[in-house]
């Protein structure tokens, strides 16, 4: 900024008083003045510099209050973390202490984001979920996803209905850390959602073994089954983009799984009958049905 102070002020004679004669009073009061006047300048300036200007130091803290930075160049920066342990219920987020935070939560939690900067400024927060436990994870709010693919509840990768995240629990291979961008310009009202997790399933190729009336886990890539007699399982709703491998490892009976929102079906359930060893099919969720992508000696009706 351009200093206000000024000691070549019209108002400031540097050569008054005159030593040796009688000097009029007027001009002591404008040279007081000037000096008053700069002084004030000064003290303005140094106390706008101690409170706006970044300062150094490994116990400084800097509130810039607002002010814009840029044209700026960063190096060996890092970003606050705040973990915030085991939660149940409610999980309070502050947007102000850290933008990387990290939770446990131990039951259905509603994650409370506070702390967020004003409409048409953009907060990008970083949330890491350690899944432990059957849970449910959601915000208050509105969300738009980019890069991840809505589903119902406990479905695929990551079952997304409305603003309410669900990990499915029914495998204890699913058990993981679920990391998330979320980002948002308009205070919390609508948020756009990134998954950082790039090992989450069912992508890694874990596989499990269906029991008899069972619900098929999408929370795995592949599901097998061993059959001693006639048995029955459920594939529920997928998510769009979805890919599941049924396969039959040994036969001691049919099985025959109901899929719902069967794609060879003009609407409802279908089903699948797997009667032979080495039986095997693999399904797409696609536009919110399952449709075979590839089929070996499997029954659909």
């Amino acid at each position: 900024m351009t200093s206000q102070i000024n000691p070549e002020s019209n108002n400031y004679d540097a050569e008054y008083p005159v030593a040796g004669q009688d000097n009029n009073t007027i001009g002591f009061r404008q040279n007081f003045a000037s000096i008053q006047q700069n002084l004030q300048y000064a003290k303005d300036e140094i106390t706008a510099l101690q409170t706006n200007t970044v300062q150094a130091g490994g116990n400084v803290f800097n509130d810039l209050n607002g002010a814009v930075l840029y044209e700026a160049k960063l190096q060996n920066q890092s970003y606050s973390h705040i973990p915030l342990g085991n939660v149940a219920n409610t999980a309070n987020v502050n947007y102000t202490v850290a933008t990387y935070q990290t939770l446990n939560p131990t039951a259905n939690t509603a994650i409370n984001l506070v702390g967020l900067p004003i409409a048409n400024n953009t907060a990008v927060l970083t949330l890491s979920i350690n899944a432990t436990a059957a849970n449910t994870t959601a915000t208050p709010y509105s969300v738009s996803i980019a890069n991840v693919n809505a589903g119902n509840t406990n479905t695929g990768i990551i079952g997304l209905s409305g603003n309410t995240f669900s990990f499915p629990r029914t495998n204890s291979n699913i058990a993981g850390v679920h990391t998330y961008q979320l980002i948002t310009s308009d205070q919390g009202g609508t948020f756009t959602v990134t998954p950082l997790s790039t090992n989450t399933q069912p992508f890694n190729a874990s596989s499990e073994d269906v029991a008899n009336v069972a619900v098929v886990n999408l929370g795995v890539s592949d599901s097998y089954f061993s059959t001693s007699t006639a048995e029955t399982a459920t594939l529920p709703a997928g998510v769009n983009g979805q890919v599941k491998v049924l396969a039959m490892l040994a036969d001691g009976g049919d099985m025959v799984i109901t899929v719902t929102n069967a794609g060879w079906k003009s609407s409802g359930t279908g089903s699948i009958t797997f009667d032979t060893i080495g039986d095997a099919c693999t399904l797409k969720y696609i536009n919110s049905k399952w449709f075979c992508i590839g089929n070996n000696g499997c029954v659909f009706a």
